[in-house]
């Protein structure tokens, strides 16, 4: 069976770029209605240059500007689908300094609570779903970047919480935790023998790939996962499993 999200919209944050973008397109392709933001105007820009967003809505969007995240709520109104993939990182020495750090925080965990609180009445008014963007680091700590592991094992966290309090409302709330992925921008950045040391420690040998996260989250967002909820999925070609 098919998965189509005819008649549904989805909100992608963090859809301007490369996973949030492959997210975004994998919803579009199943039907749905798609509203994929990005952080300010030379984003969005580049977004409407991307063949992959085609017929995709593009907005702009702080996640960590409540008033920001309020008004586009209050814009967009019901929705079906909220994926919170807006985020950020820091590593090296910065990133143990108080504003770096409480600046990850902010984008990565409490921009991902903003967003499904201003949304929350309206997935609960259509019996919508949340997928949150956690990560293999909300499992492990790490030693060159501190604020992107505790703001994403808040996320997992975050996910269980909601997921619990919003079961009442109909509310679905679940996470997916990518391990490494490659996108085309970052792919010719890796250092090779970074990249060398992520595929021997990964079991199936390999980076993953945005639309391995995309193809989780359609399932996640589709009625096949109806009995699905707090869940943290790993995307990780066995990372966590080694």
């Amino acid at each position: 069976m098919l998965i189509n999200f005819t008649g549904r919209t989805a909100l992608v944050t963090g859809g301007a770029g490369g996973i949030g973008g492959a997210v975004a397109r994998a919803l579009a392709d199943s039907g749905a209605k798609v509203i994929a933001t990005g952080l300010d105007a030379a984003e969005l820009a580049r977004a409407s240059e991307d063949p992959r967003l085609v017929g995709i809505a593009l907005a702009s969007l702080n996640v960590a500007d409540d008033a920001a995240v309020q008004g586009l709520a209050a814009d967009v109104g019901d929705i079906d689908i909220l994926v919170n993939c807006a985020g950020t990182t820091s590593r090296g020495d910065a990133a143990f300094e108080e504003a770096a750090f409480n600046f990850i925080l902010d984008v990565n965990l409490s921009g991902t609570m903003r967003c499904c609180r201003a949304f929350r009445a309206g997935l609960a008014a259509r019996g919508g779903n949340i997928i949150n963007i956690a990560s293999v680091m909300s499992f492990l700590g790490s030693g060159t970047a501190p604020g992107y592991a505790a703001s994403k094992g808040g996320v997992a966290l975050l996910t269980k919480s909601l997921a619990i309090a919003w079961a009442r409302d109909g509310v679905r709330v679940n996470a997916i935790a990518p391990g490494f992925i490659i996108t085309p921008l970052t792919d010719a950045q890796i250092d090779p023998a970074y990249r060398a040391r992520v595929e021997a420690r990964t079991p199936m040998g390999r980076w993953g790939q945005p639309d391995h996260i995309a193809d989780a989250a359609v399932f996640l967002a589709s009625e096949r996962a109806s009995f699905i909820t707090g869940a943290i999925v790993p995307v990780d070609g066995g990372y966590l499993a080694a």
